[in-house]
């Protein structure tokens, strides 16, 4: 955490996709916020994320109610995601129950849309029903699914009124251009100040094709070498020398040839 908070990173989202958060029991989901919340001694200001969501509703009740008890800024909560035919109503139901049961009045929820690994969407009109329902408490939608149209009509549909955080760095620009409040992305964790550089300049006014366009090669890179857990952590250990931490099954280590293409791929663009 403190690594990413030196890195220009406002906050950091802990048990989120790159995190492997679904592949951890409710214990240890809770024993790492527990361990993450600690950056706060030294920066009170870095903000928090917890990923809550999973497919049991009581359970995704219980971990987001210790998350705010803990003093995390909000939740990111996946939809149930082994029922993919459920209803929008269904839909509506369950993260009703879990705004309700969990989330205090200061408390803030993000819904998290990323289809392609949920196989449950959250639609525009589901996310515009929770606003009406929950106007302080539901705060937005971290968008990961990839799909540039989709970031286009979130911010067409809601413009400010709702938090959009873009979830592809491929996507990230285009995002801003369409009412996007920031991102939280996988590269995130490898290129901070760089996408950090396309933030400030879009606050300033201004864009830099040329930093977007870096962004897209080194997402390139990464999407190349699946999963992308794996390859992060590769580049963790090899560029700035964090233990070389392995991944939990379903997920394998990366093969040593494709680990050894990727970093030099990796180490060319770094160094152009």
């Amino acid at each position: 955490m403190d690594f990413f908070a030196g890195r220009g990173c406002h906050g950091a989202l802990v048990l989120g996709t790159t995190g492997e958060g679904p592949s951890f029991s409710p214990k240890e989901r809770l024993d790492l916020m527990r361990a993450a919340i600690e950056i706060h001694n030294s920066r009170p200001t870095f903000h928090l994320l917890a990923g809550t969501g999973t497919p049991s509703l009581e359970e995704s009740i219980d971990l987001t109610r210790a998350a705010f008890d803990l003093g995390y800024d909000a939740v990111v909560v996946l939809p149930p995601y082994y029922y993919r035919k459920a209803s929008e109503d269904g839909l509506f139901e369950w993260f009703s129950n879990v705004m309700e049961r969990a989330v205090p009045a200061d408390g803030r929820l993000i819904a998290y849309h990323i289809p392609p690994f949920s196989g449950v969407p959250i639609s525009i009109q589901l996310l515009a029903r929770l606003k009406d329902r929950f106007a302080e408490r539901f705060a937005g939608v971290k968008d990961s699914s990839a799909d540039a149209n989709h970031a286009q009509r979130l911010g067409e549909y809601f413009g400010n009124d709702l938090l959009i955080l873009n979830g592809n760095d491929s996507l990230f620009s285009l995002a801003l251009r369409s009412n996007a409040s920031g991102c939280i992305t996988a590269l995130a964790t490898l290129c901070s100040p760089l996408l950090r550089q396309v933030w400030d300049l879009y606050l300033a006014g201004e864009s830099d094709a040329k930093l977007q366009s870096n962004l897209n090669s080194f997402r390139e890179i990464m999407d190349s070498s699946p999963p992308i857990p794996a390859f992060v952590k590769e580049i963790l250990a090899h560029e700035h020398h964090f233990p070389k931490w392995t991944v939990r099954p379903p997920l394998l280590p990366l093969p040593m040839q494709t680990v050894d293409h990727a970093l030099q791929a990796w180490d060319q663009l770094r160094n152009v």
